[in-house]
């Protein structure tokens, strides 16, 4: 089994369930809270871990009463946390509000996650890795720090999800093997529209223009597109389910995919596997515990083929 390293965030996140959204200036009754672990990191990081990934987290948590619980719960799914720091302060928070529909929205207070320095990405870590996957949610400088690594490193694969998305530097493009984005981002980026699938191609040939060695974008129920710098393109379709809570589906997404190349599965076999991954994950609540096991995946595939 090859390794996968996940350099990101780890948060509590504070999901409030109500029945619609707010208006600017309302207020609400929510129907209940619950404090889950998430993060796009540390989401990312347990669903390659589920997924079959032999996965370590490099990322901080704070000095605060939620540190421990994020802890245990990265190594209950089977996530390696030697390589997780404890930084002074808080650690990180998403206020997450859930309506009926399945839909959410996310605000994030990055407390321990803004602490995780370059000087914090070890090389040795990183160093003979099958993959390394980054997210927005820790500071670019170090987000920088880790590509150059890998790159000087040799043989590991960059995969990279802008998410929150803010431009790419044109220098660093060249850095990512993968670039993962779904239609927000992907229009963002490219600064073309992203509304179906052959828009999504345009943005993805884009973005493997300005130097990226392959682009996915996905496209939640419409499906995926991937294009990559030797002129391959793909599609997958997205399965037909009933959303509860998308909280986690991209996070799920890239985690399968990533586990699903680490162990040998071609690209377009890999996002069947992811798509089939997010299509259970968003039927369920919460973040990392709606992340489906590779079991689950399977099965799944099995009962459609």
């Amino acid at each position: 089994m090859s390794r996968i390293v996940v350099v990101g965030s780890i948060n509590m996140d504070i999901v409030n369930q109500v029945e619609k959204f707010p208006l600017p200036g309302e207020t609400i009754h929510g129907k209940g809270v619950d404090y889950l672990p998430g993060g796009k990191g540390a989401n990312q990081a347990v669903a390659a871990a589920l997924a079959g990934g032999q996965v370590e987290m490099l990322g901080a948590v704070g000095e605060d009463s939620f540190a421990p619980a994020l802890l245990e719960s990265l190594g209950r799914y089977g996530v390696g946390t030697k390589h997780v720091l404890r930084k002074p302060g808080t650690s990180g928070l998403a206020f997450i509000t859930v309506a009926d529909s399945g839909e959410n929205q996310i605000i994030l207070a990055e407390g321990s996650n803004g602490q995780v320095r370059p000087e914090d990405a070890d090389e040795s870590l990183l160093a003979g890795a099958h993959a390394v996957i980054l997210q927005n949610e820790i500071p670019w400088e170090t987000n920088l720090r880790v590509m150059q690594a890998c790159r000087r490193l040799g043989g590991v694969r960059l995969v990279y999800n802008p998410a929150p998305v803010h431009p790419i530097p044109e220098e660093a493009y060249g850095l990512i093997d993968l670039l993962v984005v779904n239609e927000t981002e992907a229009e963002g980026l490219s600064g073309l529209p992203v509304t179906n699938a052959e828009e999504a191609s345009a943005a993805a040939e884009e973005l493997v223009r300005r130097g990226a060695g392959s682009v996915l974008v996905t496209l939640g129920s419409k499906g995926a597109v991937y294009s990559d710098a030797e002129g391959e393109s793909l599609f997958a379709p997205a399965r037909k389910v009933r959303a509860v809570d998308t909280t986690a589906a991209g996070d799920t997404f890239i985690g399968a995919l990533v586990a699903a190349g680490s162990n040998g599965m071609p690209i377009a076999e890999a996002m069947s596997f992811a798509a089939a991954a997010a299509a259970i994950a968003v039927t369920r609540p919460g973040a990392q515990a709606s992340i489906p096991s590779r079991e689950e995946i399977e099965r799944s595939l099995a009962k459609n083929d």
